[in-house]
């Protein structure tokens, strides 16, 4: 949706792309920052209402897989906001710690279910998770580099089987 961090689009930009017209968007969204304070909620919204619903539909270890490549399209997803949401959450108009704790929880769920199945190690946190995922995220940025995002993904998934 957005460009890079060093190019944010102009809010006549994000309006064309989205199909509606200036005053439209103006009329939801007065400023750049209500507008990416908006994506950011609904997308941590997205993420932890994806990890109850993909846990209901697959396996922990299958779901937390697939909740990877969710959480990796939200990176992805950050990069043209970047700027503008380091600012939200510097002046605190976003929680940070709020968010943080929302994740956390998201794959907490796929984790406990995973324990109570054996399907994942008892011994991984979800600060472990997602401490691994920044890394892969930060080394292997979607969608430039899928194939490697992927590869270290499955390894890192692979990791977190417990061993018999």
């Amino acid at each position: 949706m957005f460009g890079s961090a060093d190019t944010e689009p102009s809010m006549r930009a994000i309006a064309r792309e989205a199909g509606v017209g200036i005053a439209t968007l103006y009329r939801h969204f007065p400023t750049r920052e209500a507008l990416v304070e908006a994506v950011y909620r609904d997308q941590v919204a997205g993420l932890t209402a994806g990890a109850r619903e993909l846990l209901a539909e697959f396996p922990p270890p299958a779901a937390l897989r697939r909740w990877m490549d969710l959480f990796g399209k939200w990176i992805a997803a950050k990069n043209g906001m970047l700027d503008t949401l380091l600012a939200l959450i510097e002046s605190g108009d976003i929680a940070h710690g709020q968010t943080q704790t929302e994740l956390l929880a998201a794959i907490d769920g796929i984790l406990d279910a995973g324990r109570a199945t054996n399907e994942l190690r008892p011994d991984v946190t979800a600060e472990d998770i997602a401490a691994g995922l920044i890394g892969i995220f930060t080394v292997a940025r979607p969608p430039e580099h899928d194939a490697r995002a992927n590869r270290l993904l499955n390894i890192m998934l692979d990791g977190l089987r417990p061993t018999r």
